[in-house]
């Protein structure tokens, strides 16, 4: 939408194709034109022989639709249309895995051991030379369907002879997982030869968790400033590397101090609103005025949001999840999408950012009461200060066998509670009994996850507030705090943010 408008007050004429008409892109004075078609090569094409009666068509805009109509670029460029804006050649540069392993290798940066593997036999072998765990894919699909982090060499053999029945044709990509790196979101604006970085989000929840699920705060929460200046002196390296002209977003993992390369994607990101947003910029319209033939330097843009000192307030974006009207539906989150929108919430800091935007997505805040804990053994020291947190809170703690003779051991307060398996009374009788105010239930591995579903879907059936992730409840209780303090949180226009 903003793209056609800000081509429009340029003074061109704006035809749009869309498949979806339940988007609110598709009013009808949006653009001069409106087709609802799908986003075929031979459709596009064919529309666009027909405009081509009415005139010269300048060219076709490919980066606002998401990944669907950026693979269409080669077979326009093929039909002699113009792509305007990043070149076909450019997006596949950065799509495809051995040409941007190169890229990434000509500039010094790092990304994960990865491969492209062709066979079930490969799969396995490369898994082992890399080490477990490793993120599992086939290659060319959206929202990360069929992707999973496998942790063991048999679950892997189950995982891939699924996957070649599902996605026969596709090559199979395997990347070492980074365990316990935080994600980040880099969007910014390129010219071609000059770069702009508008918005560096850290997400939430750790890396393995999709970018679309996981909530992530505007400027960073926790990276100092040293680190952030080295995401934005590598997006810089990146936007200009691949010759972008209009919207980058790229995906970085940050682990032992180490920044690693996720993935590149040479157009607007599902985040382009929340940093417009968060920013005051309309970054949409000047992307497409760039791609238009534009200059960065002829727009009057404030100092690049990269640096945390240009803020005096704190965005957090949240998602939301449909998971209620689906039986039999696990809450937990990992690297196949699940959100079907987001929230956003806008304050003086992050935790009070972070409750508006978790109440606005439609989550519960825990009230006083006995608070539920189960975590994996790796997340059981990270939970102790949490506990103690929380008993500060005037919260009780409950948690299984294993969690609570851990935190007992490190002087915690927490009583124990059956698992299902252990007998009655157990901690699902406890949550359809409404003794229980809070869940925080983090698990791995396929037995496990499997043991512990009917904790999760109880709590979702009986609007108990859970978390899946510790990073997700150290934001919920530090949200928490505020309301105790506070008592609620305070309302200002956006504007009121944004002019600060």
């Amino acid at each position: 939408m903003h793209a056609c408008y800000a081509l429009s007050d340029a003074g061109y004429e704006t035809v749009m194709i869309n498949c979806n008409p339940e988007t609110v892109s598709t009013d009808y004075d949006t653009s001069d034109r409106l087709y609802f078609e799908p986003l075929t090569a031979e459709d596009v094409i064919e529309i666009i022989r027909r405009e081509q009666t009415n005139g010269r068509v300048k060219g076709v805009v490919v980066q606002f639709g998401g990944q669907t109509p950026l693979k269409l670029a080669h077979a326009l460029e093929q039909a002699g249309i113009p792509i305007i804006g990043t070149s076909p050649d450019s997006i596949d540069l950065a799509e495809d895995r051995e040409r941007f392993q190169q890229l990434l290798q000509q500039l010094g940066l790092r990304q994960p051991d990865n491969a492209i593997c062709h066979s079930a036999a490969e799969v396995i072998e490369m898994a082992g030379r890399m080490g477990f765990p490793v993120v599992v894919r086939p290659s060319y699909v959206l929202g990360g369907r069929g992707m999973a982090i496998i942790h063991d060499a048999e679950t892997l053999k189950t995982y891939v002879a699924h996957l070649y029945k599902d996605f026969p044709d596709n090559a199979i990509l395997i990347d070492s997982f980074l365990a316990g790196a935080a994600e980040v979101d880099v969007d910014a604006l390129c010219d071609g030869e000059d770069v702009y970085v508008a918005g560096i989000m850290e997400h939430i929840e750790e890396a393995g968790i999709h970018s679309g699920d996981s909530s992530c705060s505007l400027p960073p929460y926790s990276l100092g400033q040293d680190m952030i200046q080295q995401l934005k002196e590598q997006t810089i390296q990146l936007a200009k590397a691949l010759k972008v002209v209009g919207l980058i977003n790229i995906q970085f993992a940050i682990k032992n101090g180490e920044i690693y390369i996720l993935e590149v994607n040479p157009r607007a990101s599902r985040t382009v609103p929340f940093v417009a947003k968060t920013i005051g910029l309309p970054v949409a319209k000047i992307a497409a005025r760039l791609m238009a033939g534009e200059k960065l330097s002829q727009f009057a843009l404030p100092p690049s949001m990269a640096d945390r000192t240009s803020f005096t307030h704190t965005a957090v974006k949240e998602a939301v999840f449909p998971f209620e009207r689906f039986a039999n539906v696990d809450v937990l989150l990992g690297p196949e999408m699940k959100s079907t929108g987001e929230s956003m919430g806008l304050d003086v800091d992050f935790a009070h950012a972070f409750g508006k935007a978790h109440l606005a997505s439609g989550a519960k805040m825990p009230k006083k009461g006995t608070v539920f804990v189960s975590v994996k053994d790796s997340d059981k020291d990270a939970a102790v200060p949490i506990c103690r947190d929380l008993l500060a809170l005037g919260f009780n703690l409950i948690a299984t066998t294993g969690t609570q003779k851990f935190l007992s051991g490190q002087g915690v307060d927490v009583a124990p509670v059956n698992k299902v398996r252990q007998g009655r009374p157990h901690i699902v009788d406890f949550l359809k009994d409404g003794k229980i105010a809070f869940v925080i239930n983090t698990t791995e591995g396929a037995k496990s996850i499997e043991d512990s579903f009917s904790i999760r879907r109880t709590a979702l059936q009986n609007k108990i507030p859970y978390s899946t992730t510790l990073e997700a409840t150290r934001a919920i209780i530090h949200a928490l705090q505020v309301l105790e303090k506070e008592g609620g949180f305070g309302v200002k226009a956006l504007q009121e943010y944004v002019a600060a």
